[in-house]
């Protein structure tokens, strides 16, 4: 049995600066899993990102990370 995290709370800020918003109710594209809305506090950018991948995400717009996952399209202000 694994132990939670609270990665998948809306609240929860990984260590690279992602926020997590909230649960899109949309199927992820890893087994199992389920996809996220995340914002990056350095630049705003919002994107899609599945359960098991919120605690390592990096931002892709201003931190070189993978695009928003599962077709979600991502939005940066301004």
């Amino acid at each position: 049995m694994s132990i939670s995290r609270g990665t998948t709370k809306p609240g929860y800020p990984n260590r690279n600066g992602q926020l997590n918003i909230r649960p899109l109710m949309i199927p992820g594209t890893d087994h199992g899993q389920s996809l996220y809305q995340l914002a990056c506090t350095h630049c705003g950018t919002n994107y899609a990102a599945n359960g098991s991948d919120i605690f390592q995400r990096k931002c892709p717009n201003c931190q070189d990370g993978n695009p928003s996952t599962g077709g979600w399209a991502a939005w940066t202000p301004g």
